[in-house]
């Protein structure tokens, strides 16, 4: 049984469809990529998986349905989101962000050990943790949107172009960040347009086109898919 399942999943805008009969599968432990163009409904696939937005079909976690959860129900049994934005609180402090991540957590006697699990990680955020958010880099930024997120212990991550803006040298650390999850036991779901990056990341991708699923197979043959490598690979940094 997969631990995320959607199974034949559409998402409309109005009375336009950007995601169109939509499945996948992340199992427990793995790291699922999802690559395509712009205004290829992955983002829209994400937020509707999270609750965000209304889908059809079905959504399911360790094989019960998310129907009728909002997000912080999804949160509570164990999915967090990081969004493409980030979206941090820029005028607290670098620590003060990271325990809000962990908000969902009925048992607060964990916090202050996820805490210094956390800057263990990233040693960074443990020399800015006094720093208000928005003086933070772009890299930093998004280390923080990661440690946030794993404040609440989350089973799966979803995690939306975690490269965007940063400079290749920062991306290439978050993806050894993002591959060392495994580690943790935290399965991930990324959506990222750096399909090169993804991709080697990845235990198993999805390539999403005009909405719908167009192709999928383990990571490591996908890089190596002439088509692929013509359409998104192409100059070993993606599109």
């Amino acid at each position: 049984m997969a631990l995320l399942s959607l199974r034949n999943v559409s998402v409309s805008y109005d009375k336009v469809e950007a995601v169109r009969g939509v499945s996948l599968d992340v199992d427990a432990g793995q790291i699922v990529s999802v690559i395509g163009p712009n205004g290829a409904g992955k983002t829209t696939m994400m937020l509707a998986t999270m609750g965000l937005l209304p889908l059809a079909g079905e959504v399911t976690f360790e094989g019960s349905s998310l129907t009728g959860l909002d997000v912080e129900e999804r949160v509570e049994r164990g999915i967090c989101l990081v969004p493409e934005k980030r979206e941090l609180f820029a005028d607290m402090s670098v620590a003060d962000n990271l325990i809000l991540g962990s908000y969902s957590l009925k048992d607060r006697s964990g916090v202050d050990a996820a805490l210094q699990q956390v800057y263990q990680r990233f040693p960074r955020l443990q020399e800015r943790r006094r720093q208000k958010a928005g003086t933070l880099s772009g890299g930093e930024r998004q280390m923080l949107a990661l440690g946030r997120a794993l404040m609440a212990k989350p089973k799966l991550l979803i995690l939306d172009e975690p490269s965007l803006g940063l400079a290749p040298l920062i991306v290439r650390e978050i993806f050894r960040t993002i591959s060392s999850l495994r580690e943790l036991g935290v399965s991930v779901l990324l959506v990222e347009q750096n399909a090169r990056a993804a991709l080697e990341t990845a235990d198993y991708g999805y390539v999403l086109e005009t909405g719908e699923i167009v192709q999928q197979g383990k990571a490591d043959t996908l890089i190596h898919d002439p088509k692929l490598i013509a359409a998104y690979l192409g100059g070993g940094e993606g599109h």
